[in-house]
């Protein structure tokens, strides 16, 4: 703790004197997991080092709590974690998502259904101000700071530290894929599955005929376990197998190869092209920094990637607008448990619904004058959602 207490210091020091009227915008060694943006106006801001930042400080497993950096990775955390048979409540899909990250900005993944966001397992965290000022703020001190840091894009302060809450695990999940042919029985399978006692639960839409839920269980054995890090596409297995086996930690990444399936983009599902350079591209450290590279360069507006909240009850009403203006698949679905907390906004507190199912629609190529994004968020706010 004293090496972290140190590197605290440095930065409330750095704010405290800081003399230049320049923009500050902070700098890790962590990539981005934001839309590229040409002409990005962080470039011309000054810096404020967090890169150090990246330590897990202590794994309690009588608490079940763990008290890490921002910049840790929860890949990084899972895998320390699960040595003491434990993990975080929501470990998001990608190798390279920050704890902090999945705070300040959003986190869903197939324990969604349950917990909700990663941020509503957090139980304090330390946060620098622009002055300077380093605060702890959790449910009883600072409870304000603590309900809004979720979303906040580190514009509300610097995270320095988080504790959160850990459950037990065991060492292999085992997967049932089970398939539907229309969106109504679809939405009746996540219903009814929603109230069963599964891990996780997440699904993928192929086509319009062709909808799936992941339904995934904790086990101690299994028959064999399967990888998604090379050859194998996972959303591809989705579509073709009624069970599977992986061992956690490669459950909890299984779509990090390829970045979903936005690797299909570069093509990299090419069986060829991934085993000639897919060791050097397939991941979502690779391919992010592809992306990041590639986007300011490349004529056209971005591809989407995007991640929006509808409320259960109006899915179909929001399929319909999709299959007519988009009809791109593979689409992610996770159900997300609503907790009422102040970082929804008055009008989206308002709402009776349990769930929201997020819908994450990953490299869809923007053509002709219209701005997708601004077409979804229309949709979007039509329909009672929200978008990460």
């Amino acid at each position: 703790m004293d090496d972290h207490d140190s590197k605290v210091a440095r930065i409330s020091s750095f704010l405290k004197n800081r003399k230049s009227k320049k923009p500050v915008s902070i700098y890790k060694k962590s990539v981005s997991h934001q839309v590229p943006k040409p002409g990005d106006a962080k470039k011309n801001t000054d810096k404020i080092d967090v890169s150090g930042l990246n330590n897990i400080l202590n794994i309690d497993p009588d608490s079940k709590t763990c008290i890490c950096e921002p910049g840790a990775t929860f890949y990084d955390v899972a895998k320390k974690t699960l040595e003491y048979g434990l993990v975080p409540k929501l470990v998001p899909e990608l190798k390279t998502i920050t704890v902090g990250g999945a705070v300040s900005g959003c986190s869903v993944e197939s324990m969604s259904y349950k917990y909700g966001g990663f941020h509503d397992s957090c139980i304090e965290y330390e946060i620098i101000t622009a002055k300077g000022k380093v605060m702890k703020c959790n449910r009883d001190e600072n409870k304000l700071l603590f309900e809004m840091v979720h979303g906040s894009f580190g514009t509300i302060g610097i995270l320095t530290k988080i504790k959160f809450e850990l459950i037990p695990a065991k060492k292999f999940v085992r997967m049932n894929y089970a398939a539907f042919d229309t969106l109504e029985s679809y939405k009746k399978g996540i219903a009814s599955c929603i109230k069963k006692k599964y891990d996780f639960i997440d699904g993928i839409i192929h086509s319009r005929k062709k909808y799936v839920l992941c339904l995934g269980t904790f086990t101690d054995s299994v028959p064999y376990t399967s990888r998604y890090d090379w050859m194998n596409v996972f959303h591809k297995s989705t579509a073709e197998k009624k069970e599977d086996y992986m061992e956690t930690l490669d459950y909890f990444f299984r779509y990090d190869a390829d970045c979903h399936w936005v690797a299909r983009n570069y093509g990299l599902e090419s069986p060829l092209l991934r085993f000639l350079f897919g060791k050097l591209f397939l991941g979502s450290t690779n391919m992010l920094k592809l992306a990041k590279k590639i986007t300011p360069i490349t004529p056209g507006k971005p591809d989407v990637v995007v991640d929006v909240f509808i409320p259960f009850s109006n899915l179909g009403r929001f399929f319909e607008f999709y299959f007519q203006r988009f009809d791109h698949f593979p689409v992610w679905i996770v159900p997300y448990k609503i907790h009422k907390y102040p970082w929804l906004s008055e009008e989206l507190q308002k709402t009776e619904e349990e769930y929201y199912i997020d819908i994450a629609i990953y490299g869809i190529r923007q053509r002709g004058d219209a701005n997708y994004y601004r077409l979804l968020e229309e949709e979007v706010i039509k329909l009672s959602g929200t978008q990460t």
